[in-house]
């Protein structure tokens, strides 16, 4: 174990799962991060493929996963300019795993969640 993860053990606010569950923290980064695993997108294609987001939410969220590494940015000289957003290795490794498996895990205990949740607050404790 390196100091740093000794460090982490220590401080678990910062440790690498802090790090992960992180990128589920903001509703529609996964939801972007999804619609691009079909491949790259311009924004306005990718925005309707999305429905319902907003382009300010939209911008935000290419701006964190852009920033996370998750996402990259191309722009292509021609007229008018193009510029399309695709999932990097690190983020097609996070939809085709933990997504993925977050995918499987709510269609078979989705009904079961929403069911709990619908239910009164405190009613069972």
């Amino acid at each position: 174990m390196t100091d740093h993860d000794a460090h982490c053990y220590e401080l678990v606010a910062d440790c690498r799962l802090r790090a992960a569950t992180d990128l589920f923290a903001h509703t529609w980064d996964p939801v972007v991060l999804a619609a691009l695993r079909a491949g790259p997108r311009r924004r306005r294609d990718l925005r309707a493929s999305i429905g319902g987001i907003s382009d300010k939410v939209l911008s935000d969220s290419l701006h964190r996963l852009l920033a996370g590494a998750l996402v990259e940015r191309h722009a292509h000289a021609e007229a008018p300019p193009r510029i399309d957003y695709a999932l990097t290795g690190l983020g097609q490794s996070l939809v085709e795993g933990p997504m993925m498996a977050l995918g499987r895990w709510a269609i078979e205990h989705g009904d079961e969640l929403l069911e709990a949740q619908e239910k009164e607050p405190g009613k069972g404790l």
